[in-house]
């Protein structure tokens, strides 16, 4: 049914005329006729009773109106919702990030939501290994990882340049020290990260290369619950360093350069290439990330401090 047809005819009903409704509508009384004949074909029955001087409606035509308000009131209100969308005043932002990813967006979405107060935002963690397929499959807006998820299908933002750090507690042997040897780690007690990543992957790789044990008799669930600990003094870590840098500024961890082992992050948002955004998605992208050129990894950016 066409909308504008019903339009016409409301007006009509509404005005009790067919030359006011012209008026009000910019159009001729003849193309207001036609239209409402249009109208009653498509419902295949008489909507206005044309047998009288007064412009009445017919019972039908009195229930079609009923029902044309209610559509033409939908329509007003989902013009008036599209244009929030648009305008930023409405809309959810489902942005998905693990644990340490989550930390460094907190800045971005304060910004975000300073800006655009009526936008709802959600960080859903999820494991990184995850993110790529569930960005893909639509379950997310934006996700948030630290590796290059080498998928063509996605295309990629970089936020953030970012790196391990292997850190001490105060109270630690090495605490005093500002660069050593793998070889020198043999002995020391790791507290691991219990999630799959390329990182811990890397760590383990590096240290059985170098012929180095690796001891990790410790593991846990999350980066805080591994500071802690090693702030205690039970065991020493390599975390990301946007993590620890409170700590390290007031001495409550003690960074420790460990020469063969130099692993830098790159914080990177990604969503399908080709696939239209939302205004609010734009928005953010716009806000946080410098977009990297092609599909590839992107480019290197000055090392945190």
């Amino acid at each position: 049914m066409d909308l504008a047809l019903l339009r016409i005819f409301q007006t009509v009903a509404d005005e009790g005329s067919f030359s006011r409704a012209g008026q009000k509508l910019f159009r001729s009384q003849p193309a207001i006729s036609l239209a409402l004949k249009r109208l009653e074909a498509d419902l295949g029955t008489r909507l206005i009773d044309r047998s009288s001087r007064a412009l009445r409606l017919t019972d039908a035509g009195r229930e079609v109106s009923g029902y044309a308000k209610q559509f033409l009131a939908l329509d007003r209100k989902m013009r008036v919702a599209l244009s929030d969308l648009r305008e930023l005043r409405a809309g959810k932002l489902t942005i998905g990030a693990n644990e340490s990813t989550a930390l460094y967006l907190l800045g971005h979405v304060e910004d975000f939501r300073m800006r655009h107060p009526r936008i709802q935002v959600e960080l859903r963690r999820s494991l990184s290994s995850r993110i790529p397929d569930a960005v893909l499959d639509g379950s997310l807006e934006l996700g948030a990882i630290s590796y290059d998820p080498g998928d063509p299908k996605l295309q990629i933002y970089r936020l953030y340049h970012d790196r391990l750090t292997f850190v001490v507690s105060p109270e630690h042997r090495l605490a005093g020290r500002v660069v050593v040897g793998i070889e020198e780690l043999g002995g020391e007690t790791f507290i691991a990260h219990n999630v799959v990543s390329p990182y811990r992957a890397r760590v383990i790789e590096t240290f059985r290369r170098h012929e180095v044990p690796l001891n990790m008799p410790i593991e846990m669930p999350t980066i805080e619950t591994i500071r802690r600990l090693v702030q205690k003094n039970l065991g020493v870590a390599f975390l990301p360093k946007m993590c620890v840098e409170q700590q390290l500024e007031t001495g409550a961890l003690r960074e420790v350069t460990v020469r063969e082992l130099g692993m830098e992050r790159t914080i990177r948002l990604v969503y399908p290439a080709g696939r239209s955004l939302s205004q609010a998605s734009q928005a953010f992208l716009e806000l946080a990330g410098e977009r990297v050129p092609g599909k590839g990894p992107a480019k290197p950016a000055p090392s945190a401090v």
